[in-house]
């Protein structure tokens, strides 16, 4: 558990323990698994002890033993690279949990996608619901996960004017610190990720959104809006 002594940083390390979250309605914990050093998000509804697991990436003794006391409902994968998945069949054969992917990634996963998603679609555990964004690049199915807090829509264009908690997206590798995700020199596709980026989270997420990527450390959009133009520029 998180405690003010040890506040939820996002840092997480290889073989080391997760890293996890409180807030109200829901906890995140952060696990990192090797050997690419890519996360794992548990995300457990704090009111009915459901979860759903972020990329079932590999170490699946690892996430299962994460997921221990937890009835794991649902298994979403970002994308279809080979080290978002890895432990994704051990995992759903464990716990008979349902999976969702995009319908442009899933034929490439493991196990057949029970629940497929597209942009704009919700998934659940338990009370909280989840927004669904494809962002359209790294992979031609990439999605990001939006969480808006308790009493919110999980979509930026339906909530209400009143003050709301910081949200949370779970971006996979379509956006990280310093930068979207690798487009692999692909000059398109690196144009459509940016045009979804900036149209779909940028341009609807306020700066305080904090942002969860599929490796390495944690940022917020407020971090990473004023180098917009410069990712463009750069090409990458």
């Amino acid at each position: 558990m998180a405690s003010p002594e040890r506040p939820y940083t996002g840092t997480v390390s290889v073989g080391g323990p997760p890293d996890v979250r409180e807030l109200s309605g829901l906890r995140i914990s952060k696990l990192s698994v090797g050997p690419m050093d890519n996360n794992a998000y548990l995300l457990e509804c704090t009111a009915t002890g459901d979860g759903l697991l972020i990329d079932a990436a590999n170490e699946a003794d690892r996430i299962l033993e994460l997921t221990n006391g937890i009835s794991l409902r649902r298994i979403v994968t970002t994308h279809r690279h080979r080290d978002h998945w890895q432990a994704l069949a051990d995992v759903v054969e464990k716990t008979g949990a349902a999976t969702s992917a995009h319908p442009l990634d899933g034929a490439e996963l493991p196990v057949p996608v029970s629940d497929p998603v597209e942009h704009g679609d919700t998934v659940s555990v338990g009370q909280v619901e989840l927004g669904v964004i494809h962002l359209r690049g790294h992979t031609p199915g990439s999605i990001a996960l939006l969480w808006h807090g308790n009493g919110h829509h999980p979509h930026p264009n339906q909530h209400s004017g009143q003050l709301r908690p910081a949200a949370h997206l779970f971006t996979g590798d379509s956006l990280f610190p310093g930068g979207p995700g690798n487009t692999f020199g692909n000059t398109a596709d690196f144009s459509s990720l940016m045009d979804d980026l900036e149209k779909r989270v940028f341009a609807e997420l306020p700066d305080d959104t904090w942002v969860y990527p599929g490796h390495g450390s944690d940022t917020t959009l407020g971090t990473e809006r004023p180098h917009l133009a410069e990712w463009r520029a750069r090409g990458w």
